[in-house]
């Protein structure tokens, strides 16, 4: 049971992140075969050529693996940076307003989150083309 969103619940980060999480378990579930996704180009789909990242293997599999490393790292948390970059991180940003800093990066990873749900939903429609179920499920 999904509740609906209200307009001001539709910019909220909690709400990014369970689409994000959604369109990413949604392609998990779908994409039965991710080895059929290997050296499949990005280049034939629009929307995932305009979200190309700094992987180096511009093939649907690399994004597949991105997609699920992202689902990983927001469910469970990354790595700490270490104590220095973290000192070097502090002393930068001492000076800064802690409200704009928290609004800057808010904005810009619901932004992010917004592009990789695109792109999780984009991979899973191009499998279900690739392997001849274009329109089920949708």
């Amino acid at each position: 049971m999904q509740l609906q969103e209200t307009p001001n619940q539709k910019n909220s980060l909690f709400n990014a992140m369970n689409r994000f999480i959604g369109a990413v378990n949604n392609m998990d579930q779908t994409i039965m075969l991710p080895s059929m996704l290997r050296d499949v180009p990005l280049e034939e789909d629009r929307e995932m050529s305009s979200l190309k990242s700094d992987v180096d293997e511009a093939d649907m599999y690399s994004y597949y693996q991105l997609l699920k490393s992202i689902r990983r790292d927001i469910e469970w948390g990354v790595k700490r940076a270490t104590a220095d970059e973290r000192r070097e991180e502090e002393e930068e940003e001492e000076d800064e307003d802690l409200e704009k800093q928290f609004q800057y990066h808010l904005t810009g990873l619901q932004g992010v989150l917004s592009k990789l749900t695109l792109q999780a939903n984009s991979l899973t429609k191009r499998y279900k083309q690739e392997i001849g179920i274009g329109g089920w499920g949708q």
